[in-house]
């Protein structure tokens, strides 16, 4: 028999994209070269220079997101469309974000901006290799405060860095070429403290320009399995945790790493380089909620000598683990890690008991190779997905835990970071494929109707 599972009443339904994946207009309105517009793409996939072309679709989306109910919207700004060459403002940039907060606004969408999600100007990169430098910091920080000012009085809700790990990793997005395996990984820890410092020195600014507004930061959250009890697997599921998600969340809200993990940096000589006028920075400056990026867990081991991890992302090359399949949970065609609503649950619970902040669901989708059958997608796979994780959720908020929305990734199909179109998360069908741009006209997805209805109810038909 099944139960209505009703969500509190200011409960935030609301959808995600990001800039570089969904915009397109790569040439116009004035946006510079952007990281990911010299991205070596495989052969046969789409680039991101025309992407979904909400940058011609701006208003029709809006009214796609009207119809569709959500209260939120999660998207990121394009540094380069705001600031071309890392140093001076674009007002066209500008005047298009206006364009897009204002014609949310008056459909009753709040606007919820990303600052730095993946995408920056490819001129940063040039001119003192991007987040490798300090400097890089002084120009996101230059950034921020830029899209603060312009946008304050109409933005309440904003996020620093979308997936920290996953933003530092990619050597064709980041311009860490490097093929000596130790200064890579040392440059990829410098990177990324370069980003909290950023992130940090950025919500400096925002308590004094938004007082009024919440800030927050954005997690990949990696829920770790061990393979065995064995305590050797144990303790390497204990020290990915503790690698892979705990030692950027703790650097961001707590403002240092944990014991272990300063331990294990200085052991092996890739401890950052920090100056002494960062600390009260990093002590202070706390974000006021943390946005989750979730679409399945992670199962290891303890690393044998023998194991090759050169073909796993930087992050999980790591002595400390070893990434295994985890026979317990089904894998599809694109979700390889396998699908794994618990993991939600269990890894909201550790958050939470971690940091005691409030959470908002900003990711969390189901790639499948759609296929357009007489006009329509019967998606049944994404609505069993989204249904799963949305029951989890209601579990984790009648237990009394601040879970204050949910995005699905994504309000329409976008190009995926490397798989092109091929792989699709939307709610809305975008009728382009890898190499025609067509006229990307806009579908709706069962999922779309089924998420509509979730949201004019306010919940889920649930199991009792």
């Amino acid at each position: 028999m099944e139960q209505k599972l009703q969500f509190p009443r200011d409960f935030l339904w609301g959808a995600s994209t990001s800039a570089f994946q969904v915009e397109g207009g790569w040439n116009e309105g004035g946006r510079g070269i952007a990281n990911s517009d010299v991205r070596n793409i495989p052969s046969g996939l789409a680039d991101y220079k025309g992407a979904s072309d909400h940058y011609h679709h701006m208003k029709e989306d809006v009214r796609y997101m009207k119809e569709l109910g959500i209260k939120v919207y999660r998207f990121s700004f394009s540094w380069t469309r705001i600031m071309p060459d890392g140093h001076h403002a674009n007002q066209e940039g500008l005047n298009f974000y206006h364009s897009l907060i204002n014609e949310l606004i008056q459909n009753d969408i709040i606007p919820f901006p990303t600052l730095y999600h993946f995408e920056m100007p490819y001129a940063l990169i040039e001119e003192f290799g991007g987040w490798v430098d300090r400097r890089c910091v002084d120009a996101y920080v230059q950034y921020a405060t830029i899209c603060f000012q312009e946008f304050k009085d109409q933005v309440k809700m904003w996020a620093t860095i979308n997936e920290q790990m996953c933003a530092t990793a990619p050597d064709d997005m980041n311009g860490n070429l490097t093929e000596d395996d130790y200064l890579r990984q040392k440059t990829l820890y410098q990177m990324s403290y370069h980003m909290t410092l950023a992130e940090k020195m950025a919500i400096s600014k925002f308590r004094n320009l938004i007082p009024d507004g919440q800030i927050g930061h954005v997690v990949a959250m990696q829920v770790i399995y061990s393979e065995t009890s064995s305590p050797k697997d144990v303790l390497a599921a204990l020290n990915a945790q503790d690698e892979l998600q705990w030692s950027f969340l703790d650097l961001s809200i707590k403002g240092k790493y944990s014991h272990h993990f300063q331990s294990y940096l200085k052991q092996k000589k890739i401890y950052p380089q920090m100056n002494q006028r960062d600390l009260h920075y990093l002590a202070e400056n706390k974000p006021d909620f943390i946005g989750v990026n979730y679409y399945a867990s992670c199962c290891v081991r303890a690393k044998n000598k023998l194991d090759d991890c050169l073909k796993m992302p930087p992050f999980y090359q790591s002595d400390q683990f070893y990434v295994v399949e985890n026979k317990c949970i089904q894998a599809t065609e694109w979700m390889h890690f396998g699908i794994d609503p618990d993991g939600l649950y269990m890894g909201l619970r550790q958050l939470y008991d971690r940091y005691e902040l409030p959470m908002i669901i900003t990711e969390n989708g189901m790639a499948y190779s759609d296929q357009l059958i007489d006009g329509s997608i019967s998606d049944n796979y994404r609505i069993d997905y989204l249904k799963q994780h949305l029951e989890k959720c209601y579990q984790f908020i009648q237990e009394g835990y601040p879970l204050i929305g949910y995005c699905p990734w994504s309000l329409l199909d976008l190009v995926s970071s490397h798989e092109g179109f091929s792989k699709r998360y939307g709610l809305i069908y975008v009728d382009r494929t890898n190499d025609d741009m067509k006229s990307c006209e806009r579908i709706k997805k069962k999922s779309f109707y089924w998420y509509q209805n979730i949201i004019q109810n306010n919940g889920i038909e649930g199991e009792e």
